[in-house]
């Protein structure tokens, strides 16, 4: 198996750190890794306003060709030591459907990789970064009328962004299926998610998608698993729906971390 880290943030990250692209590359290379995706947060949809407090969920889209260009001259750089990939973790927001696919348009063929992602839910006609915090969750759950309708909305707008049409260049890996259970310790659900999980993933099969087995959610304090866990993964292989792992990072020194769990949950 071809050792890849496919889900990689950069300096580009306006919440992550500063740490230069090499120190990503040599830290993957330390680690025995054949390829690393940078996928950085692309910049979000026209006319869509981000809800965080300082409004640093992604990329600005002045900063993508700049981003393109050194990851370009990077690959030439050490296309003898790894692979390195240019990808966008690009946010599926249920309204913005025409405009995310214009990025995508303009920017797709630039690309090698990419990942679909759910962070943004709309609740009474307002968007929320469902992960930001855990009083953003807790507004949700006040917002939808408890814990289990936050899951409901959760997961079906991610089944929404498998089933939507966002053109040729639609990323074909979905992204930490279960980051609605970063809070999970404080905010306890019932696992009454399971039917949507199924409708995703035999969706995602019958569009050859991959899935994202993202050990971010082991970092963090109140979820303490992979997202998605291992009961999820083995539905996963059931539908034969490929598994790609993905630290996550944002700073270097994450590249590959937790790698033998995620062997462990796939094995």
């Amino acid at each position: 198996m071809v050792k890849i880290d496919g889900h990689v943030h950069t300096l580009f990250c306006p919440h992550g750190s500063n740490d230069d692209f090499i120190l990503y590359i040599e830290q993957a290379i330390k680690n025995g890794f054949q390829s690393i995706s940078f996928t950085e947060h692309a910049p979000l949809p026209e006319g869509f306003i981000d809800p965080t407090p300082e409004k640093d969920s992604a990329m600005p889209l002045e900063k993508l060709d700049d981003y393109i260009h050194q990851l370009k001259e990077l690959k030439r750089e050490f296309k003898n030591d790894i692979e390195i990939k240019i990808g966008l973790e690009v946010d599926f927001i249920t309204g913005y459907e025409k405009e995310t696919e214009k990025l995508l348009n303009d920017y797709g063929p630039e690309l090698d990789d990419g990942i679909l992602s759910v962070h943004f839910l709309k609740a009474l006609d307002k968007y929320y970064c469902l992960d930001f915090d855990a009083e953003t969750f807790d507004r949700l759950i006040h917002l939808t009328g408890g814990v289990t309708n936050v899951y409901q909305l959760y997961f079906h707008t991610v089944w929404q962004a498998v089933v939507s049409d966002l053109g040729l260049y639609k990323p074909k890996r979905l992204g930490h299926l279960t980051l609605v259970r970063k809070f999970q310790k404080l905010f306890p659900e019932n696992n009454s998610h399971f039917y949507w999980i199924e409708k995703i993933f035999h969706e995602m099969a019958k569009r050859d998608m991959e899935l994202d087995v993202n050990v971010a959610g082991l970092r963090k304090e109140y979820c303490g698993e992979i997202y998605p866990p291992e009961n999820i993964i083995q539905m996963a292989t059931q539908q034969k729906i490929p598994l790609v792992y993905g630290s996550d990072a944002h700073s270097a020194k994450d590249v590959g971390a937790n790698y033998d769990d995620f062997l462990k949950a796939i094995l």
